[in-house]
């Protein structure tokens, strides 16, 4: 018999622990692409239903290792859809695609998603479409053609916010507004001078620069000018001319025939 004294005394459960339940089953949080690129890297996307096009101006693009290829499209309603899955700074998009031109995703990309800056490529006789382009954002035009160092300089500049008009493209636009009844290439340039007549000094400056293919940091850095104030003159520029965008404002600088002379160390 056990002694009163010698009781293991009754301890009651400890109801201070909570019960252990099974974990609750969560979804991951939702994952930014871009998060995944180093800082600095400009993420592209590439459209052409060509594969071997694709894959030539992705080889030009990996030469500069500052520059990422994140998605390719083969026509302009893919491209569409991988330009809202991967956000990439720069989409460089053919002209004529099945389905979905490259005309159609431009215009729905810079609806959509204006932070991701539209190049086009194109070929000889496609002026019309060159022109279109203009219409719906589209920053960059570029020859298949051309030179390869034009596609590296075409996407960094679209990327940092300027508009780029390969040499060819800008004078076959400027000869194909000649040609289209609007009157003769004199008569072109004349008109293009009158407008540009009616813009500041300074604001002829950034116009000029604007040609050129230049950011506007790049324009600051030019004109001794905080970034800020260069981006008031562009947005003066582009009303004043009665344009929506840069690439068209730099098209009127090429007619106009104000191109701004190269660095000094280029010359």
């Amino acid at each position: 018999m056990t002694r009163p004294d010698r009781a293991r005394p009754m301890t009651r459960p400890d109801t201070t622990r909570p019960a252990y339940t099974t974990p609750a089953h969560t979804t991951p949080a939702y994952t930014d692409p871009a998060d995944e690129t180093p800082a600095g890297t400009i993420r592209v996307l590439i459209a052409d239903d060509e594969p071997m096009i694709r894959a030539g101006v992705r080889a030009v693009l990996a030469t500069d290792p500052g520059i990422e290829v994140v998605a390719e499209a083969a026509d302009g309603h893919e491209a569409v859809e991988l330009v809202r899955a991967h956000r990439p700074h720069v989409a460089v998009l053919d002209v004529r695609m099945p389905g979905t031109n490259g005309i159609e995703a431009a215009a729905e990309i810079r609806r959509t998603l204006p932070a991701t800056g539209v190049v086009m490529l194109t070929t000889f006789g496609e002026d019309d479409y060159i022109l279109r382009a203009l219409g719906c954002g589209a920053a960059g035009f570029l020859i298949k053609s051309g030179e390869p160092e034009e596609l590296v300089a075409g996407v960094r500049a679209v990327a940092d916010g300027a508009a780029y008009l390969s040499p060819k493209v800008a004078a076959r636009v400027v000869a194909h507004l000649a040609s289209t009844g609007a009157g003769a290439l004199a008569g072109r340039r004349a008109a293009a001078r009158e407008r540009v007549a009616g813009l500041t000094p300074r604001e002829r400056d950034v116009l000029s620069h604007l040609g050129g293919g230049l950011s506007n940091g790049q324009i600051a850095r030019r004109l001794h000018l905080v970034e800020g104030t260069v981006k008031a003159h562009v947005s003066s520029v582009l009303a004043r001319l009665g344009v929506d965008n840069r690439a068209a404002a730099a098209v009127v600088a090429h007619e106009a025939g104000i191109l701004p002379p190269p660095p000094a160390e280029q010359r």
